[in-house]
């Protein structure tokens, strides 16, 4: 009697348990999955225009220009100093390369001067007040970082002094001057940010090439001296540029 019972119990037990059990493994809703992450790739396709600024170091070399073109020397110094300006250009993308053209322009003020070791009472002082860059580029852009190489042509203004030197009676008096616009070339090499769709931020050094030249020397219209000067600048500078072009696009 007692197995009897033992089992009708059992079977109640499992009726009751089976539509739990039945419940327990109906079908899950089906969830759809998440769309493939997008990546944005940085264009740097477009027009620019942005500002700088920076200091540079110009090198200068003097030698008197003598009777039948004798040379002899009057030493040489750094002119040193800061600069600020403005660029402007184009570029345009082609997978990872990118090409470019642009036109710089920038106030300055590197000065500098030594006294001549075989004119003891001269001093030389010169000064870069302005140049001009005009340049091609070609970089390389991993994304929204672009590292690039650029040349082209230099342009710079300069001015010249003979100043009596200290020990001297009238230390300091301008007793010649000159002038001039020289031309040359540049080298250079810059690495950009895009920290924004059409805002990017960098550093870039450059080389100016500006040779040697002769240089008349007159006060108050009268000639003085001829002076042959070498020169060549190296600088550093942060840019920032604000871009005109498509915006960073995306893809799968």
């Amino acid at each position: 009697m007692n197995k009897i019972l033992v089992g009708a119990i059992g079977v109640v037990a499992l009726g009751l348990s089976a539509p739990a059990s039945a419940a327990d493994l109906a079908a899950r809703p089906y969830v759809k999955a998440p769309p493939p992450a997008v990546a944005a790739v940085y264009d740097w396709s477009g027009f620019y225009i942005g500002i700088n600024g920076g200091g540079g170091s110009a090198r200068k070399c003097w030698d008197f220009v003598g009777v039948g073109g004798a040379l002899i020397t009057d030493g040489c110094h750094n002119a040193t100093g800061g600069t600020v300006g403005g660029q402007i250009g184009y570029r345009w993308q082609s997978a990872n390369w990118v090409f470019g053209i642009e036109g710089q322009g920038n106030w300055a003020d590197f000065t500098g001067d030594n006294i001549s070791p075989t004119a003891p009472l001269q001093q030389n002082r010169t000064r870069i007040n302005s140049f001009g860059l005009i340049t091609g580029q070609v970089g390389y852009a991993w994304n929204n970082v672009l590292f690039y190489v650029k040349g082209g042509g230099a342009v710079v203004g300069d001015k010249y002094d003979l100043i009596v030197a200290p020990g001297f009676v009238g230390v300091g008096t301008i007793f010649g001057s000159a002038r001039e616009t020289r031309w040359g070339g540049t080298v250079g090499a810059g690495l950009e940010f895009g920290f924004a769709p059409n805002w990017s931020v960098g550093v870039e050094y450059d080389h100016l090439f500006l040779g040697t030249r002769n240089n008349d020397f007159t006060f108050g219209g009268v000639f003085v001296q001829t002076e042959r000067i070498s020169q060549d600048v190296d600088m550093g500078l942060v840019r920032v540029n604000y871009r005109w072009g498509g915006p960073a696009i995306s893809k799968y």
